[in-house]
């Protein structure tokens, strides 16, 4: 009852005129900064951060909330239309949301998206609201066995669900972890694979890769492919969901955040692992699997819902622990230290006012953001209309535009044309270009656990398996890869069975 009180004089606080409006200038920067390729929420509320040096912390830190929305849904705008994500966050919804959009059903996928984020905004802030404590206790029991089982889990999840062949999903994954690799160990500080360049010893930053593969990789594959057939505008199609589409979207908007939030809770957590989980669960559970691939709603707003839960679960450990758990929540961490103001345990009882006006204003972000994106679906689809010549070179000018504000270099265009002719390569002999940017984002990640685990066990392999948690993640593991024998096993046990029974029936006859 305390936390409803306070929430109630939270909304008291966000429903002011300048807080509301507040709101809706960072849902409407948010969404025109994510929708080009490259600049992701991070860099927009840092790109953003000098606009709100002269308001007060409770009116910036609620604009704040609303670029962070705004700017994951931009970035998924462009991944669904023009397969160039706007983030890493966002690489899951160009899987189907681009085959949708090259079927003239762009519209349907933006509003399942738009859909998507708010129900599971909404969940994963009402989460927030009920659970940030008990979230925020269990996060701090999670070590590094746990983070490696759970990495283990996304790489072994995806790639044995996409593509026709497992073995060319584990060779996407491997061209990954190998780009992943670039850069200075960061255990050891030696250099790998930067071919003595320094500006390769930072690596190779995950948007450059993510908008390389996808799109340059598909500027080029069609470019390769407009001599053979004529480059017709694609047409935007119906802008509502109907009935169909509602029936195979509601389920997956409600179970995305059950998958987001506590991931974005975790320390080192972030949007991606459970974006990509969600994928895997929405294409298991599903009664269309033979759709996915080619354009499969419900591929769309499973992971964003999870997505934008993520994106409450995040504010989760920031305010009840100061642990930012992304680049956002960094950068959100850096201007409240601006303010003077430290994020922490004792937070919602120094700072009450901020801490629950900034909570409603996820509220109303996500209100705003639904009623100004659901209209403007089909006014975005309509990019698909452009001829496929001049889509694909403003698709091309605006990833090399994203890739240099990325770090202001110019071999990062070097770079971003290498990684392009990769995913061109790629879909030349039908690799799946998803297991390869999981392998960017989350290979550093898990080798760095790995490492960390062992050392804390002395280098015995039990230390990977020490704790309930990570026990429990295993099993999933061997499950996930056993599963097509067990249903084997199965489908020929019981042909068994059959083929004895017709025998007795012909017998008995």
């Amino acid at each position: 009852m305390d936390s409803l009180n306070s929430l109630i004089d939270g909304f008291g606080t966000a429903l002011t005129p300048m807080n509301l409006l507040w709101a809706a200038i960072g849902v409407l920067l948010g969404t025109a900064i994510g929708v080009l390729p490259g600049i992701g929420p991070a860099m927009a509320v840092a790109l953003l951060l000098p606009v709100t040096y002269g308001l007060d912390p409770t009116g910036a830190f609620i604009m704040f909330a609303g670029i962070y929305y705004g700017a994951m849904f931009g970035g998924s705008t462009t991944s669904i239309l023009l397969n160039t994500p706007g983030e890493s966050a966002a690489v899951v919804a160009a899987i189907e949301g681009n085959p949708m959009a090259k079927a003239g059903r762009g519209a349907q996928a933006l509003a399942a998206a738009a859909i998507g984020h708010f129900a599971g905004g909404m969940i994963g802030t009402i989460l927030l609201v009920v659970l940030a404590p008990t979230v925020a206790s269990l996060a701090i029991g999670i070590g590094a066995p746990d983070y490696f089982a759970i990495m283990v889990l996304a790489f072994i999840a995806v790639t044995s669900v996409l593509g026709a062949s497992r073995i060319r999903g584990v060779a996407s994954l491997l061209i990954g972890l190998t780009i992943g690799l670039v850069g200075l160990d960061q255990m050891t500080g030696q250099q790998r694979l930067t071919f003595g360049s320094l500006h390769l010893a930072d690596g190779v930053d995950v948007v450059i890769v993510a908008v390389g593969l996808f799109a340059i990789g598909e500027a080029l594959w069609v470019a390769a492919h407009l001599r053979r057939s004529t480059g017709k505008p694609i047409p935007v199609g119906r802008p509502w969901l109907g009935r169909t589409d509602l029936k195979r979207t509601w389920k997956p908007w409600l179970r995305g955040p059950v998958i987001g939030f506590p991931f974005g809770a975790i320390p080192a957590g972030g949007a991606e692992i459970p974006t990509f989980l969600s994928y895997v669960t929405e294409k298991r559970l599903s009664k269309h699997r033979d759709q996915f691939g080619k354009g499969a709603i419900e591929g769309v707003a499973g992971p964003e819902a999870a997505a934008s839960a993520s994106a409450a679960g995040t504010l989760v450990s920031m305010l009840t622990l100061g642990l930012p758990t992304t680049a956002v929540a960094a950068v959100m961490l850096a201007a409240f230290q601006q303010y003077g103001i430290q994020p922490g345990p004792l937070l919602f009882e120094r700072e009450p006012e901020l801490v629950w006006g900034l909570i409603a204003s996820l509220f109303v972000g996500m209100v705003l953001l639904l009623a100004l994106n659901l209209p403007l679906a089909p006014v975005w689809a309509k990019l698909l209309r452009i001829p496929r010549p001049y889509l694909y070179a403003g698709i091309l000018f605006f990833a090399a535009v994203g890739a240099y504000a990325v770090g202001g270099e110019s071999l990062d265009l070097v770079i971003l044309l290498v990684i392009g002719l990769i995913g061109f390569g790629m879909r030349r002999y039908g690799l799946p270009v998803l297991p390869a940017v999981i392998g960017v984002i989350l290979g550093p990640a898990a080798e760095q656990q790995l490492r960390r685990a062992l050392q804390i066990s002395d280098g015995s392999v039990t230390g990977l398996v020490n704790t309930p948690f990570s026990v429990t993640v295993y099993a999933i593991v061997v499950l996930i890869v056993a599963w097509p024998l067990i249903g084997r096993l199965i489908a020929r046990l019981r042909g068994g069975r059959k083929t004895a029974e017709e025998s007795r029936t012909v017998s008995g006859g």
